[in-house]
């Protein structure tokens, strides 16, 4: 992607951080002019992607997340949330609704659905004892109001 604009933002994996990084990521969108609804879906993927990172990637033990975000002149924004923590052995069948690596906790095992619900698209690098990275992709409608679009 041609980036115009991109951030990097490395923070503790612990929960208070979830809000965070949703409060970052929508700031940094907004030269974009994006509407509710669009900050909206980011910032629920964003927290999910997140929470992932900082529940499942190191639950256990104190680790760092990575979020890495940028936006290109026709208003695509890519987000990258990564950690190196367990992994997923398995990225597939965590995909699958209702999948949790935890359940004797209050977790529903909709995180990636919920993800790819509100994003356009939505990929996940990970290996066992390396970590995870999830990338996030969403179309920002470009108004008049928003960045001047590049020739």
């Amino acid at each position: 992607m041609n980036w115009i604009n991109e951030m990097r933002l490395d923070f503790p994996a612990i929960s208070e951080n979830e809000a965070f990084a949703r409060l970052a990521v929508s700031g940094f969108m907004l030269p974009l002019d994006p509407t509710l609804e669009e900050l909206a879906d980011v910032k629920t993927a964003v927290s999910e992607a997140v929470t992932n990172a900082i529940i499942h990637g190191y639950p256990e033990a104190a680790g760092m997340v990575r979020l890495r975000a940028g936006y290109d002149s026709e208003g695509m924004v890519q987000i990258d949330i990564m950690d190196r923590g367990r992994g997923i052995a398995d990225v597939d069948r965590a995909r699958q609704p209702f999948f949790t690596t935890c359940p004797d906790e209050e977790r529903s095992g909709m995180g990636f659905t919920v993800m790819e619900s509100f994003m356009d698209r939505v990929v996940v690098h990970s290996a066992p004892g390396r970590g995870t990275t999830v990338r996030l992709y969403k179309q920002i409608q470009l108004r008049d109001s928003a960045l001047p679009r590049r020739a």
